[in-house]
């Protein structure tokens, strides 16, 4: 059995990876760390697990952990990981970040959008970036593994093959995408509020959200060219799913069964990715508490420009469960162990 903590077991994604890890048949969740409800029951704070988990939270001390766990998930706000991973900790268990501390290659890159001092620079080229279906293998033999970001691993692997077969002019792309409000966390934020977020819809970070850098990093190393984007996310009424709608000029006329091809490509043997029937398109409710990418697409003959579409749940795919795909990875388990998640309709 591995033996598994969490660091930052009570947010949103902390408790996803709760909810995955507790039905995973290789795993014991040692550490609920969550520094706002140290020595208080999880069971109380998330009453879906009364019964379930019957352990206290802890503290933070990743020290400490990494003498206890073969694997540690922090799912906790940019900068925590950085700030206390250390050439000591690595050498004694594996780590899949869920934040950006390790996303993005360029630390100038990094500290200009996130705006804090990266603490840990020296494990930047280490870490690999955790987007499974395109650096599974470098995730095998990782010790620090980055977790992409929610928006980034829709927004990514809608366009992925496209650009790395170059079909399209990357300089015209634009990612217009819309979340859950879970991707906004679990902190008491007045926008949040449920009168400030009902009936209503909201562009927001525009032209300046952090996930910007970290699609354009990804899919400049699909293209082989440096790639600057238009990124515009939106806050919907809803609680889970990110639904990305990314358009891009042609370089050339292809058929519809051309595209497709290239689709089937390089997600045909992959689990969860499912490209859909023709004229079918994504839609969050077909993904809701799973761990699988709706992907289609659509040639705008008129225009000459392709509009591609992705649907992912941004609390499973889009972070808990992506990590434990990535852990599954890390360790020579099967890739889809305790992912195995039928989609929830109604």
């Amino acid at each position: 059995m591995l033996k598994v903590g969490i660091i930052g077991a009570t947010g949103y994604a902390g408790a996803e990876l709760v909810r995955l890890l507790v039905s995973h048949k290789d795993v014991e969740i040692v550490w609920f760390g969550s520094r706002s409800y140290i020595d208080q029951k999880y069971a109380d704070v998330y009453r879906n697990m009364f019964r379930i988990v019957d352990a206290r939270c802890m503290d933070d001390n990743m020290a400490e952990l990494a003498e206890e766990a073969d694997v540690i998930f922090t799912a906790t706000p940019q900068g925590f990981c950085a700030s206390v991973i250390s050439e000591e900790i690595l050498s004694r268990t594996k780590i899949v970040d869920l934040s950006a501390d390790f996303r993005i290659k360029d630390v100038d890159v990094y500290e200009k959008w996130y705006g804090i001092e990266h603490k840990s620079p020296q494990f930047i080229q280490e870490a690999v970036y955790g987007l499974c279906e395109i650096n599974r293998e470098d995730v095998r033999t990782a010790r620090l593994v980055a977790n992409p970001g929610c928006y980034t691993t829709c927004s990514i692997l809608t366009a992925y093959p496209l650009a790395k077969e170059g079909i399209i002019d990357m300089s015209t792309l634009i990612v217009d995408a819309k979340s859950g409000t879970s991707g906004a966390g679990r902190g008491a934020k007045t926008p949040n509020l449920f009168c400030e977020v009902n009936e209503n819809m909201k562009a927001y970070g525009v032209a300046s959200h952090r996930h910007t850098p970290e699609i354009e990093e990804q899919l400049g190393y699909a293209a082989g060219e440096e790639v600057c984007i238009n990124f515009t996310p939106h806050l919907v009424p809803m609680n889970r799913g990110i639904l990305a709608t990314e358009y891009a000029t042609l370089k050339k006329k292809v058929t519809e069964d051309q595209v497709r091809d290239i689709y089937e490509k390089y997600y045909g043997s992959e689990y969860f990715i499912r490209v859909l029937d023709p004229g079918v398109f994504p839609e969050t409710k077909w993904v809701e508490g799973s761990n699988f990418v709706d992907i289609n697409f659509k040639i705008d003959q008129r225009t000459n420009r392709i509009i591609m579409m992705g649907a992912i749940d941004n609390l499973v795919k889009g972070a808990a469960g992506q990590a434990v795909q990535n852990m599954n990875l890390m360790f020579g388990l099967p890739e889809n162990e305790g992912l195995k998640l039928v989609p929830i309709f109604p």
